[in-house]
């Protein structure tokens, strides 16, 4: 078993572990009302997507979601969530460090023992989500479980489905695909844009990811016989008939949209052995961006 299907096979256990967690943390993590921005690089910038739209549509606040190279340092925000599981990435750490002393920060990690530690005010620690695999399954998933919770938003039947997605078969057919595209609405875009990324990172495929509405206006236009296309949650009406009628293997959402995102880990994994690849190991990946200045 390579590292990257030790891990993504944990996360039931971790997403329980960080949703009873979530309470310890309320203080460091946004307060109702206060003006948030989140964000993250890579996997950690997608999960930020995710979190801000939960967020902004429960009526927490006005919630953005920036990869961390391109913050907007002109506009004003209560508070910044990093998401970092290294704690080492250098845009990150850039970006904590001019935010030092002018908006409170806070990192969530999976390694405190690093320099996010004194670059952010304060931090929210998942160590037990950390990872050896490049490919980020269980850390990223963990971060956001851990924001859903706190949002009072992490349904008891997330667990349960996310079991469910590693022990049923994926769907016939699903890994012989040439191109698969992941859509999703509100929430999880984010999620679909991380699926696309697991895909290309872990199996080199042919891997796009939009949200649903927008897929009809051109992006269904390469779509063939050869392509799965896969809704994260409610798909609008009569998309599914429409990607059908392209010759396209639909696959529906049916669990918990977090614990969809679990089964397409999973596909890229197939896919990448069926491809003779190695996950652990994705080409010109390390598992943290260190720039040199």
């Amino acid at each position: 078993m390579t590292h990257v299907e030790d891990e993504l096979t944990s996360q039931p256990e971790c997403w329980t572990r960080a949703a009873a967690q979530a309470a310890g943390y309320a203080e460091v993590l946004p307060a109702p009302g206060e003006r948030v921005a989140i964000v993250g690089c890579g996997t950690s910038y997608f999960m930020a997507q995710a979190a801000a739209a939960l967020r902004e549509s429960a009526g927490q606040g006005e919630t953005d979601a920036f990869a961390a190279s391109e913050f907007p340092y002109g506009r004003a925000y209560d508070r910044v969530v990093a998401l970092t599981r290294s704690g080492t990435t250098t845009e990150v750490l850039d970006l904590l460090g001019r935010l030092k002393g002018h908006r409170r920060t806070t990192a969530i990690t999976a390694d405190p023992d690093t320099p996010v530690r004194t670059a952010a005010d304060d931090l929210a620690v998942l160590d037990f989500a950390d990872e050896r695999s490049v490919v980020q399954t269980r850390f990223a998933t963990t971060a956001l479980t851990l924001l859903r919770a706190h949002l009072g938003l992490h349904p008891g039947t997330a667990v349960t489905d996310a079991r469910t997605a590693l022990a049923e078969p994926l769907p016939e057919g699903l890994v012989d695909c040439a191109q698969f595209t992941f859509l999703g609405r509100g929430w999880t875009v984010g999620l679909a844009n991380e699926a696309g990324l697991k895909m290309r990172e872990a199996s080199l495929s042919w891997a796009e990811a939009y949200p649903a509405m927008e897929y009809r206006h051109g992006p269904i236009s390469v779509t063939t016989s050869s392509t799965a296309t896969w809704m994260f949650g409610d798909a609008p009406d009569g998309l599914a008939e429409q990607v059908r009628g392209t010759g396209a293997l639909w696959i529906a959402g049916a669990l918990d949209p977090l614990a969809e995102l679990v089964r397409a880990q999973r596909l890229a994994v197939a896919v990448a052995a069926a491809r003779g690849l190695d996950p652990d190991r994705p080409r010109h990946l390390t598992r943290s961006v260190i720039l040199a200045h």
